[in-house]
Parts: structure tokens; C-alpha cells; sequence
């Protein structure tokens, strides 16, 4: 849930008009805002003053007979107060309501198609069918490879060991003219 803020303080003036017979008669009450205040963000007084002044009626008939301004303003206030929170409140709201059903659409992307005995082995099918298709396409690159190397070898020298196993080591002549022997038979 998120972080609700405070609102702003509303800042409202109460004109008290006193009766002659004030404690005994309840004083004439009137909400209004006070010059080039800013108008208080989630209070409307147009459409909150009767309501407003109507809720201290019970704190006026119980105070009658005594001086009632104090309890009169703290009422007031109270009920502003929760005037303005239940409407931040609705606000807030509002907007958890619109981000859990954004939050409930972005996680139905992973919720996919549920996993059955037909609809796993459908799966397995197409996947050995992919994955078999890999493999021929590695064996196909693999094989590709061997006879480029295959082709490097044939141009090789034959190692001593290719010459034992074809057996064209012992067939080779010696000479065993060595030394100054070997050297009258050349012609210079």
C-alpha cells in the first residue's frame, strides 16, 4: 500500500454572531475562507458548509446554557479533519484500486496455458522435435569441420608412425656409403 501524505492544513474562519441572550440561545454560525488563502485541496465549502454547520447542532444543544465556542471550534475542527481524511482516503484508494487491477493485468502474463497429460506430451513432442533439429544442424557444422580437416591432413607430410603402419618404412633402401667412401662416388 502506499505512503499516504499528510494534506495540507486547511485554514477556514468560523463567524461567531452572538445573540443577546447568548448562552441560552445558541450564536449564529458561518464558514468561510479568509482572504487570498489558498483554497484547502479536499474541501469544497460551497458543498461542505451546511453539513458542517449542521454537525455542530448536537454540540449546541448539549452546551446551552454556558459559554460554548471552545467546544464549538474543537468540534468543528474534528470534523473537518475527518472530512478531509476520509476524502484522502477514498483518493488513496482509488489509486490502489486502478494499481492492483495493473498489478493483476501485468501477472496474468505469467500465467500461461496449464500444464495437462496432453498439452505436456504435445510439448515434449515439438521440443525432442527441436532439439533434434539442433543437433543434426551440429552434427551437419561438425561433420562440415572434420572434412576441412580431413583435407589439411592429405596435404600433410606422413608422420613416422602413418609411415610404420603403412608399412613404407621398411621398404626404403639404406645406403651405407658413409664416409669418404661415399664421397668417391659422386662426380664433381
Amino acid at each position: 500500500m502506499a505512503k499516504m501524505s499528510n494534506p495540507l492544513p486547511a485554514t477556514l474562519l468560523l463567524t461567531i454572531t452572538y445573540p443577546p441572550s447568548y448562552p441560552n440561545e445558541p450564536p449564529l454560525l458561518d464558514i468561510s475562507l479568509p482572504p487570498n488563502a489558498p483554497k484547502p485541496p479536499h474541501l469544497d465549502l460551497s458543498n461542505d458548509r451546511d453539513p458542517l454547520l449542521s454537525s455542530l447542532n448536537t454540540a449546541i444543544d448539549e452546551n446551552l446554557g454556558m459559554a460554548m465556542v471552545f467546544t464549538l471550534v474543537t468540534v468543528l475542527r474534528e470534523n473537518i479533519e475527518s472530512l478531509i481524511l476520509e476524502r484522502v482516503a477514498s483518493i488513496q484508494a482509488s489509486k490502489d484500486k486502478v494499481a492492483e487491477e495493473a498489478e493483476a493485468q501485468e501477472n496474468a502474463k505469467f500465467h500461461g496455458e496449464k500444464v495437462t497429460r496432453e498439452s505436456f506430451l504435445r510439448w515434449r513432442e515439438d521440443f525432442r522435435t527441436e532439439m533434434e533439429a539442433i543437433e543434426e544442424e551440429e552434427r551437419v557444422k561438425r561433420e562440415a569441420l572434420e572434412m576441412k580437416g580431413r583435407g589439411a591432413k592429405k596435404e600433410d607430410k606422413l608422420t613416422g608412425r602413418d609411415l610404420w603402419e603403412k608399412g613404407l618404412v621398411g621398404k626404403v633402401e639404406e645406403e651405407e656409403d658413409v664416409g669418404e667412401d661415399a664421397l668417391e662416388g659422386l662426380k664433381v
